[in-house]
This record gives C-alpha cells, structure tokens and sequence, in this order.
C-alpha cells in the first residue's frame, strides 16, 4: 500500500500544479493556462467508469494477474506513457499534443485511484484497513513531494524534458508493486482459481440513482441546500488554486524557491492542518469545525493579496503558503468528515464516491476561467474575490452543517482528497 500510495499521489501534480509552472514558464498565455485546469476532470468522473473497471476482466492479464492487478498495470503503463510523450513534447510548437497527453495522464492516474481502492478494500477485513490507509496516505505525500518539489528541482537544474523523464521511470514504483502485490483471493486465503461468486449486473440507475434516491429519503427537500453546501465548500480554494503557480512565478520567485516552500514545506504545513482538523472534530464537534473551516478556507485566500502587495521575499511566500495549506486541509477534514456523516448504510461507497466528485466538479469547472479573471482584475483583486465565494458557503454551513453530525462513524477518506490545494 505504501508503493501504490506512491504511484497514485506522483500523477497528480504533474498534471495539476507542476504542469501550469511547466506553461508559465514557457510563457503560454495565462488564459490557456487557466484552462487547462480542465485536465484535472477526470479525477471528479471517475465514478462513471467505475463499474467498468469493476466487471471486466482486461483481456490476456487479467488470466496472469487477476482482474484488480491487471487494471493497475494497465492503468500505470498509461500513466507512463502519458508522462514520456508530455517529457518529449514542446509546450511552444506542440501546446495541443502536451494536453492530449495531459489528460491521458489524468485519466490513467483516476483509474489507477478507482482499482488501487477496490484491491484495498478486497484484500483486507475492517480490522486491517487503517494500516491500509496509513500506509496509503504516507505514500501519497510522498508521490506529491516527488512530482512538486522533485519535479521543479530537477527542471530548475535540469530542464522540463530530464524532469518529466524521471517522473515517468518512478512510475515503475508502482508497477512493481501491482506485479509484486498478493492477488485479493490469496490476501482473504480464498484459492485462486476457486469458484468465483457471481457478480451483480451494472447499471446507471443501481450506480448512480439508487443512491441519490436513498439520500433524499434520508435527508428530503433540504438535501438541495446540503448538496450546494458540499460543492461550493471548497470552491474558493479551488478556483484561485490553478493560478497559484503562475503566480509565484509571475511575483519574480525562482523554481527552486517555489519548491522548497510551496511543495515540500507546503506539504507538510498541509498534513498539519489535516491533523489539527481532525483533533478539532474530536475535541469541539463537527458543526464548529465545520464553521471555522468555512472560514478559514476562503479567508485564507487573503494572504495571496496581501503577498501581491508587496516585493518577491521567501519569508512572506512562506507565511501565505503556510496560512493556505494549513487552512485549506483543515477544511478539507471537516467537509470530508461531513460528506461521510451524510453516507447511508448499504450506500455508503457510492454515495461517498458521488459527493466527493460533486464536491470538487463546480469549483474544477469555475477554476478553467481563472486565466480570465487574472487577466482583467490583476492577482490581487481576483485572490480577493475567491475569499468572497467563502461568504454564502459560510451561511449555508450555518443552516445546514449539523446534517449527519450525530452519526457516530464515519468512513476514511480516500487519501486525494487530503492533497493540500496550493501544494498542487
């Protein structure tokens, strides 16, 4: 799990954050660079072939490998792939080829996600899936610290093409893992080739519906509101995030200094954040948790206007990214601690699947215009404006955030939804 942590949290920034440095400091327009804050899409549909990766078995591997195993390597060849092309490929001559490959990339990475949880979740009883996940999110940061400060040490020293070359060979980490790693059937000491219990038949409506209809039952006419809560949540974050790159570099930062600050330290800053947002539930309850991350996720965006005032110094790019971080995953706790509370028994999965995509889709939709909002207002004025999306996100945590508080567990999250923002 530590391995395949790795290899699923090393695509998301190279795709993300690490991928709009790549463009600014190629010089591409800072409105294509918004836009193609679009590439990140996958990560939020990820739900809708899912049942795919769960029914059918790849052709030839899956006969060697099994099906869960058979999708990592197909998936992790892909991202592979992805990476030596985007390595090979000019931003100025060939802009249209680098994004195709982006999203190769992203797409390959989100179904990595999709079958790395479902072999998880087989090959383990409840006892053991908190080392499960504890290893998985160490990796994780790991991969995250790999492909942003990794990547832009070795592109500062370097270049592009030696940067992304390397990120594609440590991909190979997690290719020996899924070759590596015990079949699910073997991990529960079922036989391998054993009779198989019958899968049940997908739909959209058993995948997508069923769940919906169950929250709805659950939670009737104010589940609209919940639902506008858990999407705009962390918008703020999401919108303003896509330019933070540009930004550094845009004040007169150097890529090494925006590595060692914003995806190394950044990073950890983040986890703390995660940390103190989980201590806060358990000490305070989730409804003022809830709250304050709703403040302090949005107002931390101030600090980015404060940082645009003044001259490129690192001790005041370290104080902004540390108010961020520290902010944006504290949030990010509570809202995820919600959406679990928010779960159904029987349902609990998809309906986490599904809230977790919707939470991160409006403000993944909103962020691709960023480029144009820069361009008109200037970086201060536009940082301003993403803190004030956190105000009517404030009153609807107010009225509707102790939805599902009395709930007494909640589910772990899946550990992407933990990546630190501006990190990425």
């Amino acid at each position: 799990m530590l391995l395949l942590g790795f290899s699923c949290g090393l695509p998301f920034l190279l795709v993300g954050g690490t991928f709009t440095a790549r463009l600014a400091t190629a010089d591409i327009d800072i409105k294509a660079i918004g836009l193609f804050a679009y590439l990140l899409l996958p990560y939020s549909f990820k739900f809708l072939w899912a049942p795919v990766v769960d029914a059918f078995d790849v052709p030839l591997l899956s006969r060697l490998l099994g099906r869960r195993r058979s999708w990592m390597v197909v998936a992790q060849a892909g991202a592979g792939l992805s990476l030596l092309i985007m390595s090979l490929t000019d931003p100025i001559s060939s802009l249209p080829l680098l994004g195709l490959a982006a999203f190769l990339l992203a797409f390959s990475a989100a179904t990595q996600d999709i079958v790395v949880d479902a072999w998880r979740i087989e090959s383990a009883g409840l006892e053991r899936q908190g080392s499960m996940l504890a290893a998985y999110q160490l990796g994780y940061r790991l991969g995250l610290i790999s492909a942003g400060a990794g990547a832009l040490f070795i592109a500062g020293s370097a270049g592009w093409q030696a940067s992304y070359l390397t990120m594609a060979a440590l991909m190979a980490i997690g290719l020996a893992a899924s070759l590596l790693a015990p079949a699910p059937e073997q991990m529960r000491g079922d036989e391998e080739n054993g009779p198989q219990r019958p899968r049940e038949r997908f739909s959209f409506g058993r995948a997508v519906a069923a769940p919906l209809a169950d929250l709805y039952r659950r939670q009737g006419p104010r589940l609209v509101a919940v639902l506008a809560l858990v999407a705009f949540y962390r918008m703020p974050d999401f919108v303003s995030g896509v330019m933070a790159n540009p930004f550094y570099i845009r004040m007169g930062y150097t890529l090494p200094e925006i590595a060692a600050v914003s995806k190394l330290y950044g990073i950890w800053i983040g986890i703390l954040g995660a940390f103190v947002g989980g201590w806060s539930i358990a000490r305070f309850g989730l409804y003022p948790t809830l709250l304050a991350g709703a403040v302090a996720g949005a107002a931390s965006n101030l600090a980015f206007s404060w940082l645009a005032a003044g001259p490129p110094e690192v001790w005041r790019l370290a104080l902004a990214i540390s108010i961020d971080n520290f902010s944006g995953t504290f949030a990010g706790t509570a809202l995820m601690a919600y959406m679990s509370g928010l779960t159904g028994i029987g349902f609990a999965a998809t309906q986490y699947a599904l809230l977790s995509s919707l939470y991160a889709l409006p403000g993944k939709l909103v962020s691709g215009l960023s480029g144009f909002m820069v361009a008109a207002y200037g970086f201060s004025t536009f940082f301003a404006l993403t803190a004030a999306i956190g105000l009517p996100v404030l009153v609807l945590a107010i009225l509707f955030g102790r939805v599902g508080e009395d709930r007494p567990e909640t589910e772990p999250a899946a550990a992407d939804d933990l990546a630190p923002v501006r990190a990425g």
